[in-house]
């Protein structure tokens, strides 16, 4: 088993990926389906609600 960490997971435009370059070699691409538009509203609705339990973070001067 390849014990390499994951250390990141990403939604990507095809333009995002030709920016990436040629070495960002493991995309795999997401078919939309209408299920797929409520996975990315429950994917907000979750950073939504992490966002809110956060303590405000004081401001720069």
């Amino acid at each position: 088993m390849n014990q390499e960490r994951i250390v990141a997971v990403g939604l990507l435009t095809r333009r995002d990926l030709g920016l990436l370059g040629p070495t960002f070699d493991r995309a795999w691409p997401v078919e939309e389906t209408p299920s797929f538009s409520e996975l990315l509203r429950a994917i907000d609705d979750a950073d939504r609600k992490l966002a809110d339990r956060r303590p405000d973070k004081p401001h720069q001067s």
